[in-house]
Order: structure tokens, then C-alpha cells, then sequence
């Protein structure tokens, strides 16, 4: 996940439409993963906060925040990110294979 956040927050711009997609593939890829046994229900637990944070901030987009803040609720969410990359190391890995 971290790697999706870095890639976001890399953009020039983020829209809702970038942000939307990026939660619609996290959500189903996550599920997968955990049906498949490929990671743990805790990780996939952990990784739903960081998926909340994604859709929260497609909320915000479309409620009309800067593009400022934007980048500041991606770098927040990319901390929580690195932190679900040291507890679950499989996790990043396994969803940029899904791509």
C-alpha cells in the first residue's frame, strides 16, 4: 500500500476519479489476498485503515479541499502506510503483483 500512496502522492494532480480506483482495486485486491491466504486477516484489517484513508480523502476531493491539502492527508496516510509495511511486509508486495 505503501507504494500506491507514493505513487499518488507523486501525481501532479489527484482527482477523486485516480483516487476511486486506486480504493475499488486496494478493496478487491485486499479481499483476494485474504481469501487466498496470501496474507493474514490481521493484515487485512491493517490494511483497511490505510483503504479508509484513501476513501477519505476521495471525499474530501469532492467536497473541494486544496491540492495542498490533499498532498498533506497523503503524506499523513503514508506514514500509517510505512507502519502496516513493517508489521506486514507482505502486504505491498502482493498487491502490486495484482496489477
Amino acid at each position: 500500500m505503501r507504494t500506491i500512496i507514493e505513487t499518488l502522492i507523486a501525481l501532479p494532480h489527484v482527482d477523486s476519479t485516480t483516487l476511486n480506483n486506486e480504493v475499488v482495486f486496494v478493496e478487491s485486491c485486499l479481499e483476494t489476498l485474504r481469501c487466498d491466504s496470501v496474507i493474514s486477516n490481521d493484515a487485512f484489517l491493517a490494511a483497511g485503515a490505510v483503504q479508509g484513508g484513501l476513501s477519505m480523502i476521495r471525499n474530501m476531493i469532492d467536497a473541494g479541499i486544496s491540492r495542498d491539502e490533499v498532498q498533506g492527508h497523503l503524506r499523513d496516510l503514508l506514514m500509517r502506510a510505512i507502519k502496516l509495511d513493517e508489521a506486514h511486509p507482505e502486504i505491498d508486495g502482493a498487491i502490486n503483483s495484482r496489477r
